[in-house]
């Protein structure tokens, strides 16, 4: 490791002083000037590294350059703080100008590595586009970024329940994953307070110069007792029964509550969880079918049994002779 650090100095400082000698390389480097001779010779196969001639010293050769500005933050710090710590007018001329294109070179690369990571990011992370629309546009990066510089951002929603497109301005806090979709959580200015929407209804995502402070927000205490991300007023304490074929299974799911489950002599389970909304759990314990009973509240042993009453109905009064084929 000391050995390749010693190579990128060298390297660093023959970019940035072209013509400088094996004397200066060893001073630089605080090692002999045999040991520059040996690292140089095995350079010469990674870069284009020339000899000017007697005296002149090493540079590259063409337009062969490293970017040398990934510098940690400690080091950006320490320059960053230079014409503060020395006599400008006793430096040469440029040096003000010199130092400003260096900083902003930092700051453009810092920037572009920071959007090559959204990007890939981005294309790491597969999502669907709704039924209804062939292609739609994908704000995933936009909203990373967004997030990650605690950015306002201005879009265009369109809200399901009232098919209606609002302008809003959003400080998105937080991006949450949740049945193969995106939803971001954050503060609406529009609405004056924290609310949940769906990513795929972005319809335009535009990342505004004003910053924002979340505050005390706190992802766990917003989504508590929410079974999915559907939030509610209601407190519910459910109580299921199931079965031991399904049993194992439900102690593997990855849930954002945490349920009581309490193994039951035939190999089943109990399940009880405290919620403040039904919905989204109701789907949940309605695709295990038979192997899931509702032991309380009582209220939904009986809208579950309606329920079923009703696909009974729907299949009862079909005709079980039209199988669909030909």
């Amino acid at each position: 490791m000391e050995k390749f650090l010693r190579w990128l100095r060298i390297l660093y400082a023959i970019q940035a002083r072209p013509g400088i000698t094996v004397k200066e390389l060893a001073e630089k480097c605080e090692v002999r000037e045999r040991t520059i001779y040996r690292d140089l010779e095995q350079l010469y196969v990674i870069a284009p590294i020339i000899n000017e001639g007697h005296g002149k010293g090493y540079r590259f050769r063409g337009q062969f350059y490293i970017t040398p500005l990934n510098w940690t933050e400690q080091e950006a710090l320490a320059f960053s703080m230079l014409p503060s710590l020395i006599d400008e007018s006793k430096m040469p001329p440029g040096f003000r100008t010199a130092y400003d294109k260096v900083m902003a070179t930092y700051v453009r690369e810092r920037k572009e590595r920071a959007m090559n990571i959204l990007e890939r990011i981005s294309e790491i992370i597969q999502m669907g586009t709704p039924a209804y629309r062939e292609e739609g546009p994908n704000f995933l990066a936009e909203m990373i970024q967004a997030i990650l510089e605690s950015r306002t951002i201005h879009t265009v929603y369109h809200t399901q329940s009232r098919d209606e497109l609002t302008v809003r301005d959003i400080d998105p806090y937080v991006l949450v994953p949740r049945e193969q979709r995106f939803y971001v959580i954050g503060y609406c200015h529009k609405a004056r307070e924290v609310r949940t929407f769906r990513l795929s209804r972005f319809r335009d995502v535009q990342l505004t110069d004003r910053t924002f402070d979340k505050g005390s927000f706190n992802l766990r205490q917003y989504l508590k007792n929410t079974w999915s991300i559907e939030r509610g007023n209601d407190v519910i304490h459910f109580k299921v029964r199931f079965s031991r074929d399904v049993a194992r299974y439900i102690k593997e799911e990855e849930m954002f509550v945490r349920p009581r489950m309490t193994d039951l002599p035939d190999g089943g389970m109990l399940f009880e969880v405290t919620l403040n909304r039904d919905r989204e759990f109701l789907n949940w314990v309605m695709q295990y079918g038979p192997s899931a009973e509702i032991l309380q509240p009582a209220k939904y042993r009986r809208l579950m049994r309606r329920r079923l009453k009703q696909w009974l109905a729907m299949y009862e009064d079909a005709d079980d002779g039209d199988d669909g084929g030909s």
